[in-house]
């Protein structure tokens, strides 16, 4: 007969050896069992052969900015035509806002951004045209200056097979104004007043250069 000790020690060696048994047959604890379908999500589950959310969107890539025009055609003319004002203009202040050193992605974005609106533009058939135009005339994003004049050469393409008049683009913020307001203006140097300096002529009013009126007794 074993003693009281023997089968105490007995037995907690069998519940060791079980719980080591069940430690590696047993599933994740973070697993679960769904009780509809009877499938394992966790670990080693049916959870990890599901596609995630971020495998469903492909990234960017050439194909996406260069595809084909995905809009259909806008049979209404109002539309169109308010449409092509507002873009314009959009793309105008974009350029005439870019900066005058772009990095590499600022240039790439630029870029990007138009053959994008080539396929995602609401009036389809001016997208197509669009999209011929940026094959004939690739974007220019080397500066600020590059970026503005290409595009307005660009919409003077448009100009001329609508029989509109042609921008002059040496002048083209005085149409589409950026709101460049903001950045800082050099200021010019003020006159000097240093009575040695002997280019100023004190008989004449600095600024309008007329003679001063001389007073007497």
């Amino acid at each position: 007969m074993l003693s009281r000790f023997a089968k105490a020690f007995l037995a907690t060696t069998v519940l060791l050896f079980l719980l080591t048994v069940m430690a590696f047959i047993h599933p994740n604890p973070m697993s679960y069992v769904d009780p509809w379908t009877g499938n394992l999500f966790g670990e080693g589950g049916v959870e990890k052969s599901l596609p995630r959310p971020s495998d469903d969107l492909p990234g960017p890539s050439s194909n996406i900015v260069h595809g084909t025009v995905i809009m259909p055609k806008l049979a209404n003319e109002t539309a169109k035509a308010a449409l092509g004002r507002a873009t314009w203009k959009l793309m105008h202040t974009m350029t005439l806002r870019f900066p005058e050193h772009p990095t590499p992605d600022e240039r790439s974005a630029l870029s990007s951004y138009f053959h994008l609106t080539s396929r995602l533009y609401p009036c389809g058939e001016c997208a197509e045209e669009f999209q011929m135009l940026l094959k004939k005339f690739p974007p220019q994003t080397a500066s600020r200056r590059s970026a503005s004049l290409w595009l307005c050469s660009l919409h003077n393409e448009v100009n001329k097979r609508l029989n509109k008049s042609i921008f002059d683009c040496a002048h083209l913020d005085d149409e589409y104004d950026c709101g460049c307001g903001d950045e800082p203006i050099k200021k010019t140097p003020s006159p000097s007043s240093d009575p040695m300096d002997l280019e100023i002529d004190p008989s004449k009013d600095d600024l309008t250069g007329v003679g001063m009126i001389k007073g007497g007794r």
